[in-house]
């Protein structure tokens, strides 16, 4: 049975969270590729950034509903989701973007559950760990080659 060791992509692309926006998007084009892992100065997983990211960066801001009561302002809606939102739009640097919750696999993991993790979670990008570093990274182009190598 074939595991994510067997069908990675080993030769993993990454950025640092002080990388700029601008430089993202063009390593994403010259790469042809859809996100790439963010590393710290010690090469330890910090996030993951992906085409999404940097779609959402442009998309329109939502205003929270505020209401003004005895000279203060109550907002409807929660005043940190607006923060991160600004936050997000004007960022320049992969740091400000990024995701930094990660779901990640080990080299073991089956097919089925990356197929699992992948359809469950939306995630399209999973890097995979070995002693808290990057090794690898499956994506769906990598899962659709499995299906290949097992039907010949």
């Amino acid at each position: 049975m074939l595991t994510a060791k067997d069908i990675m992509t080993k030769d993993v692309i990454s950025v640092t969270p002080a990388t700029s926006v601008e430089e993202l998007a063009s390593l994403l084009v010259k790469n042809q590729i859809s996100g790439v892992p963010v590393l710290d100065d010690a090469g330890v997983l910090y996030g993951m950034v992906t085409e999404n990211d940097l779609i959402s960066q442009n998309k329109r801001l939502h205003i929270p509903t505020v209401v003004s009561f005895l000279d203060a302002a109550i907002y409807l809606e929660s005043s940190k989701k607006f923060e991160q939102a600004v936050r997000r739009l004007t960022a320049t640097k992969v740091g400000d973007i990024c995701t930094r919750k990660v779901i990640t696999l080990t080299e073991d993991a089956s097919l089925v559950d990356i197929a699992t993790i992948m359809a469950e979670k939306k995630v399209h990008l999973l890097p995979v760990l070995r002693n808290n570093k990057v090794v690898g990274i499956v994506g769906k182009r990598d899962m659709v080659k499995a299906v290949v190598m097992q039907a010949e």
